[in-house]
């Protein structure tokens, strides 16, 4: 794999296909994850994340922020004693203040979107036509394997590029291995909820490539593509737009880690069940890590 040519999965689930390497998640995967659980407890993998008034979060003015907050949010009261009280929110899919799921269609490659599908044909101004994240509304059921690069609670250098070995060196001390349709959880110890101009770790192109070399159905991290970015990105136009694998996005693995540490167990079933809005390139989601 280089960055001159990037591999490409389009075809291999059909030239109609709308979820990728979630097709590698088969019944004996779920059997797999199925196993994984003993005594029923769960941990989230997803960040919290605190709404902010709606007339002040699409206003970023003299804050550090770029982009509108996660969430925005209006609650429908008037002073009046009402019979129910009720909420409007407005959520920023893909900012890093919040966990959520990529769909496929959410990175083009030039005109086109996973897995060839004519630009104009996939996206209109009024909702995704194909390769949205609803396609992952029936559930995700899968094994997970969590690779931790910095036990014991550290962090990665920020300008630290993830190789292949690096993820084969994590698994090994994890004591386990990742299957054909398991979801590969990367901890690299940080928040990425800062200003984009600040740089951040991430993985690289051989990083990647060991992702699809080990039939990985989904990636959940709190990591992913480093900044300042290099073109291709590794993680959103190659393993997600070309090789189809979803991505779960600004996760927070502090608490699996330690679960996994005091349980001397980095594999466990994870459950995923984004919302059923259709047509859209992505969703808050808050993946469980069941042990």
């Amino acid at each position: 794999m280089t960055e001159n040519d990037p591999p490409l999965n389009w075809g291999r689930w059909g030239d109609s296909d709308e979820i990728g390497a979630l097709n590698l998640i088969d019944d004996a995967a779920r059997s797999r994850a199925a196993a994984e659980v003993r005594d029923g407890t769960s941990v989230s993998l997803a960040r919290p994340t605190t709404p902010v008034p709606l007339t002040t979060g699409l206003a970023p003015v003299g804050t550090p922020a770029t982009v509108p907050a996660p969430v925005m949010q209006v609650v429908n009261f008037n002073g009046v004693r009402p019979v129910a009280v009720t909420d409007s929110l407005l959520i920023n899919t893909h900012n890093a203040g919040l966990t959520h799921f990529d769909a496929l269609a959410h990175i083009p490659v030039g005109d086109q979107v996973y897995p060839g599908v004519p630009l104009q044909e996939a996206l209109t101004p009024t909702g995704v036509r194909h390769a949205s994240a609803d396609h992952a509304g029936q559930g995700i059921v899968t094994r997970g394997v969590l690779l931790d690069l910095v036990p014991g609670g550290g962090r990665l250098d920020a300008g630290h590029r993830v190789g292949g070995a690096e993820l084969d060196a994590a698994l090994d001390r994890a004591g386990t291995s990742v299957h054909p349709g398991d979801a590969v959880v990367v901890r690299g110890g940080w928040d990425v909820d800062r200003p984009m101009t600040q740089p951040v770790p991430g993985l690289d192109l051989s990083a990647v490539a060991w992702l699809d070399e080990h039939g990985a159905a989904l990636y959940i991290g709190d990591i992913s593509d480093a900044r300042p970015a290099s073109l291709p990105m590794p993680m959103h136009q190659v393993a997600l737009a070309r090789l189809g694998l979803p991505l779960v996005d600004a996760a927070a693995l502090d608490d699996l880690a330690d679960r996994c540490a005091a349980l001397r167990r980095w594999s466990f079933m994870l459950v995923l069940a984004p919302p059923r809005i259709t047509g859209t390139t992505g969703l808050a989601v808050n993946p469980l890590a069941v042990f």
